[in-house]
């Protein structure tokens, strides 16, 4: 599989919330809207020989809890399954920060 062509990633706040909004429009109610994880996974994860990027896995606990997992993706696109994975993401809410347009609290 080939890396994904560069493409400019960034978006405006208004873009962002905008796509936050509608899946909280569609999600259930008391559904997780997103996840945070520290820094140091991105960085033991980037620090890895070969990483070129970061792939997210949404997964399911055994308590139906939403789960994040986290892979290094090397220069071919591939996960970098022997390497280093992550999870225990840490939900919103409840950990949510502060109300902004992201959230929508």
């Amino acid at each position: 599989m080939a890396f994904p062509p560069k493409q400019d990633h960034t978006i405006s706040l208004d873009a962002a919330a905008a796509l936050t909004r509608r899946y909280r429009e569609r999600a259930e109610v008391g559904a997780q809207l997103g996840s945070m994880l520290p820094r140091a996974v991105y960085e033991a994860l980037l620090a890895q020989p070969g990483c070129a990027g970061i792939r997210a896995y949404t997964g399911t606990a055994e308590d139906d809890s939403q789960q994040t997992v986290l892979v290094g993706v090397d220069a071919q696109g591939n996960d970098m399954t022997a390497g280093l994975l992550f999870d225990g993401s840490y939900p919103c809410p409840p950990y949510c920060g502060g109300g902004n347009s992201l959230n929508g609290q």
